[in-house]
């Protein structure tokens, strides 16, 4: 009982974004295409809600529900980091047609293909956190 709230949230999520059709191959194959502004639109928007929300919470100083301040650790920019981890994350999200969250998504759909993709997501994590500290950070 104590996730239930999680589990609800996570089917109107979910449903949210297979209506809005975000989870759909087509949309996805139509972005990278550059045939439709379906999904631009969408990502663009939450970007720019990212950025009002952060701001928002640094400038005010927020605190969490459990009354705890919500500290955004500064980061180091490191361009070839990033372009290197957006440039496998975009070969995995062209080749599967999903990122991570809608993955489950369309596990919950019925598409039964996807637990090839999720089960190859978790398997990246393990490997990744075995050689982490072999690799440049």
């Amino acid at each position: 009982m104590k996730y239930f709230k999680y589990l609800i949230l996570g089917t109107i999520f979910g449903i949210t974004l297979t209506k809005a059709e975000l989870v759909s191959w087509y949309r996805i194959y139509e972005m990278f295409r550059f045939q439709s502004f379906h999904m631009y639109g969408v990502i663009g928007s939450a970007v720019v809600m990212g950025i009002i929300i952060t701001q928002i919470i640094k400038r005010t100083n927020m605190k969490t529900l459990n009354g705890e301040p919500i500290v955004i650790q500064p980061k180091k920019l490191s361009i070839w980091r990033y372009l290197l981890g957006g440039i496998i994350f975009g070969f995995g999200w062209a080749l599967t047609g999903a990122c991570p969250g809608p993955m489950f998504i369309l596990a919950g759909n019925g598409v039964i293909v996807i637990f090839v993709a999720i089960a190859s997501g978790l398997f990246g994590t393990y490997l990744y956190g075995r050689l982490r500290h072999k690799l440049p950070h």
